[in-house]
């Protein structure tokens, strides 16, 4: 009886682990795919500096509780402080105030989808700094994927006057510094560990930010809303740290490869979830360039070349 109850617990673990792993990847697909929306709703009623900056430093505490618990250091290594400052400015400073500033004039589901292309970034970044070859099918699905982007902006009707010309071109920059960061990174900063990586510069940028909102757009605290107030909330606390520790649980039970589509499914429950709250109709031809732009974004992260050389 033993040996049987022991067989079939062994061969539940493999199926029990399979779905908690896809629930994990659910969760983050579904708080990265609703960060947009709550950074929409945040900037209804909060300048994009101070939003930003609200938004790190409620992140900031339980980030340093978790330093604390786990006992990670808090300062980049003294090679690399350079390293640190960055960070600070390149990944957490200017491109959230950057992807603020743009949704202040662009849909959420719409930046999301902007967003997406950041790992094309990556992989061009790549082949400068770190030599990587690129394959023929990953440019034919970069190709694909700006096309489509530029066929749905013109099906959402963006002539792209001044202010919403800047709020993609804000995006765009804020993924661009995000693919940067990725790249430098892996050259510079394997040797630091995710939490230190991320405390003390969420907590620098945050307190920069929130300053800089305070001098520049002189916020006025008794007009922030419910809605935004609960929406920083959200930000800080699920999509900021939540959706942060279970991504990196996921990078150890997924091949990097897997884990990548995040980026290429989460933007599908931004279109979702932004058009439902913003009353925005999904037409079939915004269905149709999404599917072929996200399609396309995956061609680059899969090896075609390898497979078809095996």
């Amino acid at each position: 009886m033993s040996i049987a109850i022991d067989a079939t617990q062994k061969n539940h673990k493999p199926w029990l682990a399979g779905l908690i792993t896809s629930a994990l990847f659910l969760i983050v697909c579904l708080s990265w795919g609703t960060t947009w929306l709550g950074i929409k709703i945040a900037v209804e009623s909060v300048p994009p500096l101070t939003a930003a900056g609200l938004r790190f430093l409620i992140a900031f505490p339980l980030f340093l509780t978790f330093a604390k618990l786990r006992r990670e250091p808090l300062l980049f290594p003294k090679e690399s402080r350079w390293f640190f400052a960055f960070v600070t400015l390149s990944y957490f400073s200017l491109p959230y105030y950057l992807l603020n500033y743009g949704e202040m004039h662009v849909s959420s589901g719409l930046t999301a989808l902007l967003f997406s292309c950041m790992p094309v970034f990556i992989l061009i970044f790549s082949a400068v700094f770190l030599h990587q070859k690129i394959f023929v099918s990953q440019v034919i699905g970069i190709a694909i994927g700006f096309g489509s982007l530029y066929m749905i902006i013109r099906s959402q009707g963006l002539h792209l006057d001044h202010a919403e010309f800047f709020g993609v071109i804000a995006i765009l920059a804020a993924a661009i510094m995000h693919a940067l960061c990725y790249v430098v990174t892996k050259k510079q900063g394997s040797a630091i560990s995710v939490i230190t990586y991320n405390t003390l510069p969420i907590g620098i940028a945050g307190l920069m930010l929130l300053s800089a909102g305070l001098v520049v757009e002189t916020p006025a605290f008794e007009t922030i809303s419910l809605r935004s107030w609960g929406a920083l909330l959200y930000l800080g606390l699920v999509a900021s740290v939540g959706g942060f520790i279970v991504y990196f649980m996921l990078l150890k039970r997924l091949s990097p490869i897997i884990l990548s589509f995040v980026f290429i499914i989460f933007p599908v429950f931004a279109v979702l979830i932004g058009a439902w709250y913003e009353g925005l109709a999904i037409s079939p031809e915004l269905i149709i360039y999404s599917t072929v732009l996200l399609a396309g974004f995956a061609i680059t992260k899969l090896p075609v070349e390898k497979w078809l050389k095996g």
